[in-house]
């Protein structure tokens, strides 16, 4: 075992030690059930030595198989509520490890998400994690019967015939060796199986999030085409993993069976030299059947453990992720004025791609500035450095003179009001989505701020109102619709600072000149920073910032940017020609 799956068996064995009880229930029925099933071959050798030396004596017979039925009875009711424990101790782990990664998500930087696919992530928490139960409920359910049973039949067949326990107890462990250089091999399978399963559930999540975009631009085949490619791969790495897992099984087999003829062989010439009697020899062949048989059971389980560690390190490896910078001891931010200061700001989402260099911004209570720029110039990277969702590699930003690493995110977020282009609605009704801006909000203040978003009509229209039920998705809600709930959001937060990042963008011309008005008034005595497309929502901006590749190239007033005939006069002019 590598040094990766020792520190990965080591990871999981303390969570599985945070449940005791479960695992002493394990050993012990695991030992009961063991000793039971031991205890079996004994009895039928004294049944058949009843029948054959001494001729059938009935009494004694009925005794034998009384016993035998008992057992029987014993073994199964013990293996039964050992692998209860052992279901127990599987389903906890397995929650107590996707509680973990899940936590971890929240508390992952925004950079790891951004960077990594969705569809992967989920795979980890989901499917890897089932399929780490499987192979870590096999394991445990074969591992403690397995080896009781190995040590039992040892100490029979030693006590019984030194010599031919002996032979079986060093050949058998050829079984072993075989089954470590099949699982040996078999591991990059596995990974390679688990790592294009989660390459597939990501192309399928990403597809089925922009299914209206695949259709649209009539992406179907190349889906399809490219689904059957990565599918393929998927077949051809699970194909490898279960043909060379497939291969332990048959040959530890091989091995132990030609164990059992040698020792049927060499106790057959006992039984003629009268060392054994016939149940003896029956006695001996069905324990070195039983010690044989959890060297297959064992050798097919560390396979499956292989595939196991590989999906429990993937988990492992979210859960170790570098989490958020913490701010437990930073200083809460109160109401803020709305005073924002960015300071010689050096940022880039990869060191080798530049990207905002040496800017500086001085913003004052109240004022409107609106970021305009081509695509990729850095205005949607500005606001993340504004709510802090992306931390600055030179310089600094600054709220009320404070900066904003040395503030809590959660006491500096509550100062922002955003409503972004892509909206965000949670499962629930659509009063409970509305007063997200406002959690003590009363009804009242919802349908006002409703109406102040011009979003009171199309709500009421709906089959319940305030209290129909949608879902992420927003249900039958159509993307405007949607985005005036987040527009409503804010009209009820009324927050000291506002983000607006192509907040009308999916709104129709005559709704977005109610909303524009809603939302003058909503800036009065806010700062409020705009990004926009459409440069005719931002001529009345108190300064208008003109972004090329992450620099401001020129700052103003519309009217003067366009007196001076530079970027910003190309970027208007070029939406009217």
């Amino acid at each position: 075992m590598n040094t990766t799956n020792k520190g990965t068996l080591k990871r999981v064995l303390r969570y599985v030690g945070k449940y005791p009880a479960a695992l002493i229930g394990t050993l012990l029925f695991s030992l009961v059930s063991v000793a039971a099933s031991l205890y079996i071959p004994v009895l039928i050798g004294d049944a058949i030595d009843c029948i054959v030396e001494y001729g059938v004596k009935w009494a004694e017979l009925k005794k034998i198989l009384a016993l035998i039925g008992c057992s029987v009875g014993v073994a199964a009711v013990s293996q039964w509520l050992a692998s209860l424990c052992n279901n127990k101790i599987s389903c906890n782990v397995v929650r107590d490890l996707r509680e973990d990664a899940f936590g971890k998500i929240g508390k992952l930087p925004l950079k790891y998400i951004d960077s990594h696919s969705r569809g992967d992530t989920v795979s980890r928490v989901i499917a890897d994690a089932d399929q780490f139960a499987e192979g870590l409920l096999m394991g445990f359910t074969q591992f403690f019967t397995g080896l009781a049973t190995i040590i039992g039949t040892i100490a029979f067949m030693l006590v019984t015939n030194l010599k031919i326990g002996l032979i079986v107890i060093l050949v058998t462990p050829a079984s072993l060796f075989v089954a470590k250089f099949v699982a040996t091999h078999t591991s990059k399978f596995f990974k390679e199986q688990t790592v294009t399963r989660g390459e597939q559930t990501a192309f399928v999540d990403e597809r089925i999030a922009g299914l209206k975009t695949v259709q649209a631009f009539s992406q179907e085949e190349e889906s399809l085409e490219k689904f059957d490619e990565i599918n393929r791969r998927l077949e051809k790495a699970a194909m490898n993993a279960t043909f060379y897992s497939s291969l332990t099984n048959p040959s530890t087999r091989f091995i132990n069976n030609l164990v059992y003829a040698l020792v049927a062989l060499l106790g057959a010439f006992d039984v003629a030299n009268g060392v054994f009697t016939v149940g003896g020899l029956s006695k001996f062949l069905s324990y070195a059947n039983q010690y044989t048989k959890p060297f297959n059971e064992i050798s097919g389980v560390v396979t499956e453990l292989k595939g196991a560690f590989v999906c429990a390190s993937r988990i492992f490896e979210l859960i170790d992720e570098t989490e958020e910078i913490s701010d437990e001891n930073n200083a809460v931010l109160g109401k803020a004025e709305g005073n924002v200061c960015l300071e010689q700001v050096d940022f880039s989402y990869s060191p080798d791609k530049k990207l905002i260099e040496d800017l500086s911004l001085d913003v004052q209570k109240g004022q409107r500035v609106a970021i305009v720029g081509r695509t990729g110039s850095g205005k949607t990277t500005l606001i993340n450095l504004l709510m802090r969702f992306y931390d600055v590699d030179g310089g600094a930003v600054r709220v009320e003179g404070q900066d904003i690493r040395e503030i809590t995110r959660n006491s500096l977020r509550k100062n922002y009001g955003m409503v972004l282009q892509e909206t965000w609605l949670k499962t629930g009704t659509v009063k409970e989505n509305i007063r997200m801006g406002k959690a003590d909000a009363t009804d009242e203040e919802i349908v006002a701020a409703a109406k102040a978003a011009h979003a009171h009509s199309f709500i009421k229209r709906m089959e319940k109102g305030y209290n129909t039920v949608i879902g992420e998705d927003g249900g039958g809600l159509s993307e405007g619709q949607k985005q005036l709930l987040c527009i409503a959001r804010i009209m009820l937060a009324i927050p000291p600072m506002l983000i607006l990042d192509e907040a009308t963008s999916s709104i129709d011309t005559r709704t977005e000149e109610k909303i524009s008005d809603a939302f003058q008034a909503l800036m009065q005595g806010r700062t409020s920073f705009v990004v926009a497309h459409r440069l005719s929502t931002i001529v009345t901006a108190d300064r208008i910032l003109v972004m090329e590749k992450g620099k401001v190239v020129e700052q103003g007033a519309h009217a003067e940017l366009l007196e001076k005939k530079g970027a910003y006069y190309e970027l208007y002019n070029g939406q009217f020609d």
